[in-house]
């Protein structure tokens, strides 16, 4: 009979043993090396935003910059040209009346201004004194005379172009010479010749310029609306057959003198 030997009957079964428990290795991930370094940067980037926004916050005493404190200076005073109640021509507005002086304030400064009222646009503008050289007294009748013989000359039309025109004729306008304006109206007149075609803008300018000279002069004559419009009207060669149709049934509708009694 054999010899049983344990010693070597146990290693046998525990070399077994370990065999069966080992673990299954699983495979790690590999991860790319420009992915790393994506990531890396993007956090170094993500570092450095938020010191300089932090440095940027942090204001230093050295750098610090007071905002300088300017005094207000107050307006300069003029002399008053015009009074109340006076007719001024405003470039921009035309006639207009003075209604009142009253002070305003405008970024806090006192400023003292002209109410004045234009009719026309059915508004009341206000100027500031200092700004006075802006507006012109009224035209004289020695002026108005003139401006009635430049519209009746002959026109003076150029051969350039429509746009640059315009732009002439609403400088004149906005100038406010009373010279200025009777040679727009005359320009842009084109009577009772219904067989001339006429822009839309050629006659908002005649009608502009045209509005603004008969406002003036019906001041100026202290005449009515009616009669001023007339004198324009016979200056300018206008609506002349309406005027003679006119004055015919003036003429029929006066009554005849009644007999006296015998």
């Amino acid at each position: 009979m054999k010899k049983i030997n344990l010693k070597s009957i146990l290693k046998k079964t525990f070399k077994k043993s370990k065999k069966k428990s080992k673990k299954v290795k699983t495979k790690k991930k590999v991860v790319p090396k420009s992915l790393k370094i994506k990531k890396t940067s993007l956090a170094n980037s993500k570092k450095v935003k938020t010191t300089i926004k932090n440095e940027n916050l942090r204001i230093t005493k050295a750098n610090e910059v007071k905002p300088e404190i300017k005094k207000i200076k107050k307006q300069e005073t003029e002399k008053k040209e015009y009074k109340l109640k006076d007719y001024v021509v405003y470039p921009k507005h035309g006639v207009g009346q003075i209604l009142s002086i009253s002070s305003k304030t405008i970024g806090g400064i006192d400023v003292q201004c002209y109410d004045i009222k234009f009719e026309k646009d059915k508004a009341i503008g206000n100027l500031p004194i200092n700004k006075q050289n802006h507006l012109r007294p009224l035209s004289t009748i020695n002026q108005v005379n003139k401006s009635i013989s430049i519209l009746k000359s002959k026109p003076k039309i150029k051969r350039s172009m429509w746009s640059r025109r315009a732009q002439e004729y609403e400088q004149k306008i906005t100038s406010g010479k009373i010279y200025e304006l009777a040679e727009v109206v005359r320009d842009l007149n084109k009577g009772d010749d219904l067989m001339v075609d006429q822009s839309y803008s050629e006659r908002q300018l005649f009608e502009k310029a045209y509005e603004r000279i008969l406002s003036e002069f019906q001041i100026v004559i202290e005449a009515s609306h009616e009669e001023t419009q007339k004198k324009l009207d016979k200056a300018l060669k206008r609506n002349l057959e309406k005027q003679q149709i006119v004055k015919t049934e003036i003429k029929k509708e006066e009554p005849q003198e009644a007999e006296s009694p015998k």
